[in-house]
């Protein structure tokens, strides 16, 4: 039995086979529309989510799969007091792998641990977000070709966006990759992934000013001020309209830049940007399907 806590769970080599695996489903879906008759998902959503949850539940359902679960901590037990440990226990006598979202950082680790079926992580906290990973990986694969070789620029939230720390890390094992992170002081990438990068010898730049290097990037990684990760409401609202990507700033891009964006979206991104071609972040929300059949299919051991 095997379960997704980190996008280096998976080797490169496994990764380039589930993402094969994802693009034959967006190019024969009918293909795979049964190939989880029987079988139940269980979404144990702790935190509030739309896209994430959704997706799985879409996923699963395109698969001809079952769907059962809560989208919010105050409609489990957990309202009662019962522990993760005890939650997945019971979860793995009802449903064949389960997809948890929980906003204290390793709890979807507990759960593997004592689970009886496989255990996805759909977020924990800041720490890390491994299908949204997984999502971008196939998108720019996708989209560009390749996996390597290019020159990525992280913008935004870079401290507590679990999103960007999932990506980075995963882009590491990759070659030919350049980081630029946007950010402003108090929202910089934390140490440990920069000492990681020297360690490594990846080249990393950290600017404020996002039109400064708009001309260098071959793909731009935007990301909300999460307003729910703040311990004050004076430090977001001083910082949630920091970076506002928009048609001007577009034209400082390369023709063939890619915009991705985990969402939701506040007002980082302009709605006069989402008819550029070079906008791809619906189109991503899209390939977060199909990697994730991908995904319960390879960790249900289900080969069509």
């Amino acid at each position: 039995m095997r379960h997704l806590m980190s996008p280096l769970d998976f080797s490169t080599e496994e990764l380039e086979e589930l993402f094969d695996l994802a693009n034959d489903i967006e190019q024969n879906p009918e293909k795979y529309a049964h190939a989880c008759n029987g079988r139940i998902l269980a979404t144990c959503f702790y935190e509030p989510s739309t896209r994430t949850r959704l997706s799985f539940e879409s996923a699963m359902t395109r698969l001809g799969g079952r769907v059962i679960g809560f989208s919010d901590a105050a409609s489990s037990s957990a309202s009662k007091g019962e522990s993760v440990s005890d939650t997945i226990r019971i979860i793995s006598c009802y449903a064949d792998i389960c997809a948890m979202r929980h906003p204290k950082e390793g709890a979807p680790m507990v759960a593997a641990e004592k689970s009886g079926i496989p255990v996805i992580n759909a977020g924990d906290g800041g720490h890390q977000h491994p299908t949204q990973t997984l999502t971008d990986l196939l998108t720019i694969r996708s989209l560009k070709g390749r996996l390597g070789a290019f020159t990525i620029g992280l913008c935004g939230d870079l401290k507590f966006g679990r999103t960007v720390h999932s990506l980075i890390n995963a882009l590491t094992r990759y070659n030919d990759i350049r980081f630029l992170f946007i950010s402003p002081e108090e929202l910089r990438v934390p140490d440990y992934i920069t000492d990681m990068l020297r360690d490594k010898e990846i080249p990393y730049e950290e600017v404020i000013r996002l039109e400064d290097v708009m001309p260098r990037l071959d793909l731009l990684y935007m990301t909300r001020v999460q307003k729910e990760r703040f311990f004050n409401e004076e430090d977001y609202v001083r910082l949630k309209d920091f970076y506002i990507l928009n048609s001007e700033k577009m034209e400082l891009a390369r023709n063939d830049m890619l915009i991705l964006h985990p969402l939701p979206r506040v007002n980082e991104i302009s709605v006069e940007v989402d008819d550029d071609p070079r906008a791809a972040y619906f189109k991503q929300a899209r390939y977060g399907v199909y990697v994730r059949m991908a995904l319960i299919l390879t960790l249900l051991n289900i080969t069509v």
